[in-house]
């Protein structure tokens, strides 16, 4: 059996990719790290992105924080997704800044959210707080691209919280709204503010915000592949 080594390269295929992240299934994160020559941290406080920046290093993904996919060539986003023991999403799930100014003329279509999501490798990964990070287990892979019934969900919700940013009501959108897309403060500290569009058309400062995928749509991709 050939040892398993982090990708020193990017993929160059979807099949390259999917065969790399199958290999990971039922893996330790500490079993993980320990063979990619990284540090495993004893909770994930301070550490929250490590599990994401573990898994890129082992799939080989070339994007690093540059605004494009994790396999740009291939067009594929990775995402990490927490599960519980009944391989349910523990959280919502990030997938890119929300612009708040100079959206005029934007369109679904050609959206940054429609483009992230446009081919996804999801993988599980055990997220329940009793398990230490080491021992959190990688499940297994699936690669997705959103169904026409997806995809309309996701342009509804957009199309609305667009409509919020653009009309500058930014500030009275709640993480309600949506029914599987979400917006939400996305900031370090406070300190960190965006210019963004006021109630009367003026510039105001602001919280950056994000786009997120609610449980409930990352719960039910999940459900349906994996028969739960």
């Amino acid at each position: 059996m050939p040892i398993l080594r982090p990708l020193s390269h990017p993929p160059s295929s979807e099949l390259e990719l999917v065969n790399q992240a199958q290999q990971l299934a039922g893996m330790a994160l500490g079993e993980l790290a320990t063979l990619a020559g990284m540090n495993t941290p004893p909770n994930l406080k301070r550490d929250k992105g490590w599990t994401g920046v573990l898994l890129e290093r082992w799939l080989g993904a070339s994007a690093g924080s540059k605004p494009e996919q994790d396999f740009a060539d291939l067009g594929i986003e990775l995402k990490t997704i927490p599960i519980d023991a009944q391989g349910r999403p523990l959280e919502t799930t990030f997938v890119c800044v929300a612009p708040l100014t100079g959206n005029t003329g934007v369109v679904w279509e050609t959206s940054h959210v429609r483009h992230k999501l446009h081919r996804v490798l999801w993988v599980p990964v055990e997220g329940e707080r009793s398990i230490p990070p080491g021992e959190r287990r990688v499940g297994s892979p699936l690669l997705w691209s959103p169904s026409e019934e997806e995809d309309d969900q996701l342009r509804r919700d957009w199309e609305e919280l667009m409509d919020m940013i653009v009309l500058g009501q930014v500030e009275r959108i709640t993480a309600r709204h949506g029914e599987v897309l979400q917006i939400r403060p996305k900031a370090a500290n406070s300190k960190a503010l965006t210019e963004a569009i006021g109630e009367n058309g003026q510039p105001i400062m602001t919280l950056p915000r994000g786009f997120y995928l609610k449980k409930n749509f990352t719960g039910a991709i999940l459900a349906r592949h994996f028969m739960l």
